[in-house]
């Protein structure tokens, strides 16, 4: 059998959109696929040891993309777009792949259709407009000056707005290169390719009249390869043990106001800062790193602590550990109310968090015998799911209707 070149394009904007696709890479048979990565500068060590061809390819600053996100705005303009589409057509035209997966490469919306190759768009089920979704108000300057039950009333109004205006650029770059609008619907931006692959499990974010060229991969999990901190094997199991990460999306200024609120409860706390924040004082009870191994320390976890992102909160569900996850950015807000909507996780809100909120929450989670029953039952789910060889089925679809 002829090997099929694969080419990942991750939109380096955060680490999960570059661990995602790796992990995906990863699991696909070297035998039938010949796989090369690009994402920009900066992620050499979560290439340790994969042996694929790496070429460089630019993307925004993740702070600007945290930025806009802060401030509800477009992340991308039309210039931006439009110097990725040639980027990428550059890309295209030397690695020649027989099919293109990206994550969050909006360009390739574009690139890939130029160049008339199938594309794969890798997304949260939660993105798709085929998911129900309940849209609450994320962190944004809305939420500041207003309460939260107004600031959300409001937010119902203009969603559909907010929405359109981060459409607009993309639309305009399709047009330019005489390609139809995708409409004002942000959903249909973040999921048009030849094949959308959701890195969700159906059980949390259920579809309705899903299309053939819509599919569910299951949850995709990866952690990059670390060095445990000296303190691994010394760390008490005779209390409930907590793994705090919060990561790189902006919420790591409230890890010192996590390990005040914990440090009066009877657990221990693993936490990983993530390198970005410097602690003046760690509690007793409270054992801190700059990065962590997060499946190994979500074994170890009777909760996980996080910033409600999918990565994380994947990581903890399949090893079967609830999740509380500190939401922020809409995306967080959308993943958690999935997984609090199935009983194993809680919500809370990162724009009004303090101590006594947070441990009220955990120890309702550490009583809440449900509540770990719904992350085992969701780990079983997870276990079953077979993400590669689902992505293995739909490369060698897209490529056969191409073809044809």
């Amino acid at each position: 059998m002829e090997r099929k070149t694969i080419l990942f394009v991750a939109e380096a904007v955060t680490l999960a959109h570059v661990g995602r696709p790796l992990a995906l890479a990863q699991l696909l048979d070297r035998e039938r696929f010949d796989i090369q990565f690009a994402c920009a500068d900066g992620y050499d060590f979560c290439f340790k040891d994969s042996g694929f061809t790496r070429r460089r390819i630019d993307s925004i600053p993740s702070a600007r993309f945290l930025q806009a996100l802060a401030d509800g705005k477009p992340v991308y303009d039309e210039a931006t777009l439009l110097r990725y589409v040639d980027d990428d057509v550059r890309l295209l035209k030397e690695v020649r792949p027989d099919a293109v997966v990206g994550d969050f490469r909006l360009s390739l919306s574009v690139s890939a259709r130029l160049a008339r190759l199938p594309y794969v768009a890798l997304i949260n089920a939660y993105w798709s407009p085929y998911v129900r979704q309940h849209y609450a108000v994320p962190n944004i300057p809305l939420t500041r000056a207003l309460p939260i039950p107004l600031a959300n009333a409001l937010f119902g109004l203009i969603r559909p707005l907010a929405f359109a205006a981060h459409t607009v650029p993309l639309n305009r770059v399709r047009r330019r290169h005489g390609l139809a609008s995708l409409g004002t619907d942000l959903r249909r931006v973040y999921t048009d390719a030849d094949h959308t692959a959701y890195a969700d499990h159906a059980e949390l974010f259920p579809a309705h009249a899903l299309p053939a060229s819509h599919s569910y991969l299951g949850p995709v999990i990866w952690s990059p390869p670390l060095a445990t901190p000296e303190w691994w094997n010394s760390v008490p199991q005779d209390k409930p043990v907590l793994y705090i990460t919060l990561g790189s999306s902006g919420q790591g200024t409230l890890l010192p106001l996590l390990l005040r609120a914990l440090a009066t409860l009877p657990v221990t706390v693993m936490a990983a800062t993530a390198g970005n924040i410097e602690l003046d004082k760690v509690p007793p009870n409270a054992f801190v790193a700059p990065f962590l191994p997060g499946s190994e320390a979500a074994q170890r976890a009777s909760i996980v602590v996080c910033n409600g992102g999918s990565p994380t909160s994947q990581q903890a569900l399949a090893t079967g550990t609830p999740v509380l996850g500190i939401a922020s950015n809409l995306d967080q807000f959308l993943n958690m109310h999935g997984i609090a909507a199935a009983g194993a996780g809680m919500l809370l809100r990162a724009d009004r968090l303090n101590e006594a909120q947070v441990r009220v929450a955990v120890e309702a989670m550490l009583n809440d015998a449900g509540m770990a029953a719904a992350a085992k039952r969701i780990a079983q789910l997870f276990a079953a799911c077979e993400p590669g060889a689902r992505l293995a089925a739909v490369l060698e679809r897209t490529q056969s209707s191409a073809a044809a």
